[in-house]
């Protein structure tokens, strides 16, 4: 297959095959053609050669990319994103709407094959998943910041029941208790994934298979991404090899044409060797990928403790339009701990427990509500907020954003003998692959990426000894989190990092601070002990929701039982009870007889090729009776209660 994005070629006579139930993890280089390849799965661009096949039956699952704008509460919004659901309430509302009692029951039958009893219960756990609270799930969409709007795009795509999903960075907007819940509901999924992810932890855990992107060419790899790049750095190695190999035999073969294509004696030798030297597929020499770099410079001085807290409480000053009087919001109180000079914090807790709250009252972006915070003699503080444009301005060029660091350093006496002439500047922002016209881009019209390569670009030049990193791996590609993981393991300053991003957090962190209920306490325990306790926080959760959702619909019963047997209702109305009756015992009878002929045939010992297949259509037709049982007691139900 060959595909093009206006003049470039991004994919040239490409094969591969992916099988049903796999789960794909798509790498490459930032524009190699990734989101291009996804454009082309969901039908936004089609190939310019070759062939390219989906089932036509398989549904497709995607996570829109557009910002919700929605009055909708949280929850509806996500119950539509169930499609066959919402077909099955269409048909309803439309069947309803006539006087055809057999399309009413049929109707209501396919309503409930779809699943409407259970849908605010499915949709409520994707959204609690995704670390909203329960206060929230009745919220409108439109009251959430924009980041919280993407889970819940990302929750209706969850939603919507698919043969093929497609992913394209899901964990951006994610903290860690939010990506270890998305890993084991992905882990469940039954369908084909594709995914496109910065996060190698990620791909690890929810990938069998790794498609590379790479000169114009698909590679499929078995394995997840560790083993993709065991595999690749193997394949590179021996390209690299036959490259060479290559080059000297082609050195030899030219050195003998030089030398003997003027002799008539060895003219039919020599150009021998020349059709030779035609005819060589030419092995392309391994250039290898520019690997981004960098390192933190040596602090000025270390303070030790670099901060103390005693007794302090952090949150958010009450609203300047608020009543005079109004209290601030305190999300963690009464914390009393010390910072000390080389300690490298993980900070965890799940979302909204304060761990932002934390890290911008020691940036001083929000002052403390209480207690006293000191600081180290000399403490210079360097601080990624999760928000680039919190310390960025859209319009400035990065050239004017260092202009003006250095103003403020040199304002606040803290130049510590940094060059400062414009030259340096350029010079310097060039180490961060900000050269030619790119040092006079408005920051707005940059990539995510960009500006957090800014962002760090500027915290290096400051020379801090005290770093505070808010997920600073959002919008980091691969390659350049890799860089920042090895910076930080040669910086000599003290860490403070908030991340979800599990392999910068291994590689970087020795010790872990949990906010939790409040409050900041050491979490005994590694990365793992953590992810065990989220999944078994996130079951409890899910049993919980599962709970309320069966005695609602109970008490929903049991109040229609109720009320119908209190009202007289049309003989039509008992006669369409009647008919969907008898369509599901009909249904019934047909999928017992055809239970008892698969059982017969399994237990006359089928070949293994029949065997799977024989097995698997037993289960869907015993968990499609299951089902009739129920919705037969149901309707028997209302057809007692219904009174002529």
């Amino acid at each position: 297959m060959t595909l093009r994005r206006g003049a470039k070629v991004l994919l040239d006579a490409a094969s591969v095959t992916i099988n049903p139930g796999e789960k794909v993890g798509l790498v490459g280089r930032n524009g190699a053609g990734k989101s291009s390849l996804f454009a082309l799965l969901n039908g936004t661009l089609h190939e310019d050669g070759g062939e390219y096949y989906v089932p036509p039956q398989w549904r497709l699952g995607q996570v829109a990319q557009d910002m919700p704008e929605t009055e909708q509460s949280a929850t509806d919004f996500v119950v539509e994103g169930d499609t066959a659901l919402l077909a099955a309430q269409q048909e309803v509302s439309a069947a309803e709407a006539t006087d055809d009692y057999d399309r009413m029951a049929h109707a209501y039958m396919e309503l409930q094959d779809a699943g409407a009893h259970d849908a605010p219960a499915r949709a409520q756990a994707l959204i609690l998943g995704l670390g909203f609270k329960t206060t929230e799930l009745t919220n409108p969409v439109n009251s959430f910041s924009g980041g919280w709007r993407m889970r819940l795009q990302l929750a209706r795509a969850l939603m919507c029941p698919s043969d093929l999903l497609l992913l394209d960075e899901p964990t951006n907007h994610l903290d860690l208790d939010a990506l270890v819940w998305l890993e084991a509901w992905l882990k469940r999924y039954e369908g084909t994934i594709i995914v496109i992810s910065h996060d190698r932890e990620f791909l690890d855990a929810v990938s069998n298979v790794t498609l590379h992107i790479d000169a114009t060419k698909l590679m499929r790899y078995g394995g997840n991404y560790s083993k993709f790049e065991d595999m690749r750095a193997e394949q590179m190695e021996l390209q690299q090899n036959a490259y060479a190999k290559q080059q000297d035999k082609i050195a030899h073969l030219q050195k003998f044409i030089a030398r003997f294509k003027a002799k008539a004696s060895k003219a039919k030798q020599a150009q021998s060797r020349v059709k030779a030297l035609d005819r060589m597929e030419r092995i392309a020499p391994l250039l290898a990928e520019a690997d981004f770099t960098f390192e933190f410079k040596e602090p000025a001085n270390l303070p030790n403790p670099m901060l103390a807290m005693q007794g302090v409480s952090f949150g958010y000053p009450a609203a300047k339009d608020a009543p005079t009087g109004t209290a601030p919001t305190v999300i963690v109180k009464n914390v009393s701990r010390s910072v000390l000079a080389g300690q490298r914090i993980g900070i965890l807790g799940a979302n909204g427990q304060g761990k932002s709250t934390l890290v911008k009252t020691v940036a001083h972006a929000l002052a403390p509500i209480g207690g006293e915070l000191t600081e180290g003699k000399g403490l210079n503080v360097g601080y990624f907020a999760q928000q680039e444009l919190d310390v960025l301005r859209p319009l400035d060029t990065p050239l004017e954003h260092m202009i003006r660091l250095v103003r403020e350093m040199t304002a606040a006496g803290k130049m510590l003998g940094q060059a400062s002439r414009e030259q340096d500047l350029r010079s310097f922002l060039g180490t961060f692959n900000f050269g030619g016209d790119m040092v006079k881009q408005p920051v707005g019209s940059m990539s995510g990426g960009e500006k957090a390569r800014l962002v760090l670009c500027m915290i290096v030049w400051q020379r801090p000894n005290l770093l505070l990193l808010d997920e600073p791996t959002n919008h980091l590609d691969l390659a350049t989190r890799e860089a920042l993981s090895m910076a930080l393991n040669e910086f000599e300053g003290t860490v403070m990092l908030v991340s979800h991003d599990r392999a910068l957090l291994r590689a970087v962190c020795d010790e872990f601070w949990m906010v939790s209920r409040g409050g900041v306490e050491p979490f005994d325990g590694d990365l793992d002990d953590y992810q065990r306790y989220l999944l078994d926080e996130a079951r409890r959760q899910r049993e919980a929701i599962k709970e309320a959702s069966s005695s609602a619909a109970k008490a929903e019963r049991k109040a229609q039982a109720s009320a119908a047997s209190a009202v007289k209702v049309k003989p039509a109305a008992r006669g369409t009870l009647q008919r969907r009756l008898q369509d599901i015992e009909s249904r019934m009878t047909t999928l017992q007889a055809e239970g008892g002929s698969l059982e017969a045939h399994l237990c006359a010992a089928p070949p293994p090729s029949d065997f799977a297949e024989l097995g698997m259509r037993l289960k869907l037709v015993n968990d499609e009776l299951q089902a009739l049982e129920e919705q037969w007691l149901t309707v028997s139900d209302q057809l007692e209660s219904v009174t002529v």
